[in-house]
């Protein structure tokens, strides 16, 4: 069972007859939305009368994934920096100072509407305006960094927030240290109490309790480099006698599914978008997934044997870092992007014929597990 700080007790007594305002900002990828809304969902049990009100990027898929888990969000007109030396990337960032006052001008007015006892940023594009908006206006502000290596809009944050809550050691580097908690990533409950070799996930996902399955994911938005390895090489994993769960990303699957349902069979289950991961995580064997830092917290829960694949394009590089913090003790093995086409079904293959390799990983993986994550973020939350 789960132990909960005196403080967190403390609180919810303190707390549970008030209309106590919480405002969460931030999102852009699953990364940053799922922790969102799980530090939401338990201040809900905590706070049962809490209002919680979510802003987000107006364009980006916090404003479907948000709603879904039952919460409002506000949309602000936002974007980063463009990377795209084009005519038209040129012109979004000689016209990103002007959306970014924008943007700034809408927070603050639906702050000042909604009234947040406490603001909390998670990352992405939106945290930025939002709380820079409720330092000005007086409003406590806690920010929530997930990787080993902290984003620019939270680094821009760190000097006006009260606390920074971090799921890596050495971030000091980054943020004034006086005010950095290690708490750990949270993640969905449900990840928590995840039932191994369900019937009822094998049936869902219409697949065979009597095979070895290979989970591959590549983040909510899936990854070009794995979905084309895999497409690559669908005969060899059927030869592997294993059965494949491959998570595409909607955006993939869209492009492709005339060549993704030829794919389709009895051995290869292909699907855009998995919204049950606790199903797909009962009945992996094998991962394979990218190293964003979300990813890294349910998998060290898990404790499933794990190949990484880290974004090479993320901020200075920080989804390598997040591997290599698994790797180094042993607890993942980790393929570069650039080299996944050539060794990632290699590595799958020598993975699923090493049992001895397999338990080992899964032992040190879990010594990575930061089970009551949300629980101290709530707490450093409540505190404010």
């Amino acid at each position: 069972m789960k132990t909960v700080s005196n403080f967190y007790y403390f609180c919810a007594f303190n707390f549970k007859d008030m209309k106590t305002r919480f405002l969460i900002s931030g999102g852009g990828t699953g990364g940053h939305i799922f922790p969102a809304i799980a530090i939401a969902n338990r201040i809900k049990k905590v706070v049962p009368e809490a209002e919680i009100l979510f802003i987000g990027a107006a364009d980006k898929m916090e404003m479907r994934r948000v709603p879904d888990a039952g919460y409002k969000i506000e949309g602000l007109h936002i974007y980063g920096i463009s990377r795209d030396l084009s005519v038209k990337g040129l012109w979004k960032n000689i016209k990103l100072p002007f959306v970014l006052l924008k943007a700034s001008k809408r927070a603050k007015q639906i702050i000042r509407e909604f009234k947040p006892d406490v603001a909390i940023g998670v990352g992405g594009f939106a945290s930025g305006p939002a709380l820079r908006a409720a330092n000005k206006l007086g409003i406590p502000t806690l920010i929530q960094e997930q990787n080993s290596y902290p984003g620019v809009t939270n680094k821009m944050l760190a000097a006006d927030v009260k606390r920074i809550c971090v799921a890596y050691d050495g971030l000091e580097k980054y943020f004034p240290k006086e005010k950095i908690v290690k708490t750990g990533n949270p993640v969905r409950e449900e990840i928590l109490h995840i039932e191994k070799k369900k019937a009822e996930a094998y049936e869902f996902f219409e697949l065979s309790p009597e095979k070895k399955t290979l989970l591959v994911v590549g983040g909510s938005l899936g990854a070009k480099t794995i979905n084309k390895t895999m497409s690559d090489n669908v005969n060899r994993l059927k030869e592997m006698g294993i059965q494949v769960l491959w998570q595409t990303g909607e955006a993939y699957y869209k492009q492709n599914q005339m060549e993704l349902s030829m794919l389709q069979s009895n051995e290869i289950h292909i699907v855009p978008f998995i919204k049950n991961m606790n199903d797909a995580y009962s009945v992996a064997d094998y991962i394979v997934s990218r190293a964003g830092a979300l990813a890294i917290a349910e998998l060290s829960i898990l404790g499933t044997p794990t190949i990484l694949v880290p974004f090479p394009y993320a901020a200075e590089d920080h989804q390598t870092k997040n591997a290599m913090a698994l790797v180094e003790k042993g607890a993942a093995l980790i393929v570069k992007d650039s080299e996944a086409g050539e060794k990632l079904i290699p590595t799958v293959e020598a993975l699923i014929q090493d049992d001895q390799k397999c338990a080992e990983m899964s032992q040190n993986l879990t010594q990575f597990a930061l089970p009551q994550a949300v629980d101290n973020i709530v707490d450093n939350i409540l505190a404010l």
